[in-house]
């Protein structure tokens, strides 16, 4: 497996990293931030995104608990709060796309914890960290060139 060098046209590289900030910033729980952009990526299997973002994720302060168990969240009960079983249900709906929609149910729990601005904010996170998973796997870019 060789890595292919070059990302994405620089124009290209900000809009993507301009529409992460925006939806992180409106969504305004950075760890929770976190939370949605490590269960992408592990669904969409980019090491260089999770290694990058297992790292800000502990700096912004989620236990490592729920990092250790993101995998399985919907077993790990107690682990994560109502909130978050949200999030992290409609995150893998929106990436995964399994019965190619979104189901009713997840969006409308989703909606039970978010007013309409952070729920599109949150589903703009979802959209952006699913477009990154695809560059950085499509380019097979390794983990570790991550530098804050």
């Amino acid at each position: 497996m060789t890595a292919r060098t070059r990302l994405l046209d620089t124009s290209v590289a900000q809009a993507m990293s301009a529409l992460s900030a925006a939806a992180k910033r409106g969504l305004g729980d950075p760890a929770l931030a976190e939370l949605v952009v490590i269960r992408a990526s592990q669904l969409n299997h980019c090491a260089f995104c999770l290694d990058m973002h297992l790292r800000i994720a502990r700096e912004h302060g989620v236990p490592e608990r729920q990092l250790d168990l993101l995998a399985a969240w919907e077993e790990a009960e107690g682990v994560f709060d109502e909130r978050e079983r949200a999030t992290l249900a409609l995150t893998e709906a929106v990436t995964v796309l399994t019965e190619g929609f979104v189901p009713d149910e997840v969006y409308e729990t989703a909606a039970k914890h978010f007013d309409d601005t952070q729920l599109a904010h949150l589903i703009g996170l979802i959209v952006a960290i699913n477009n990154w998973n695809r560059v950085m796997v499509s380019r097979r870019i390794p983990p570790g060139g991550y530098t804050p």
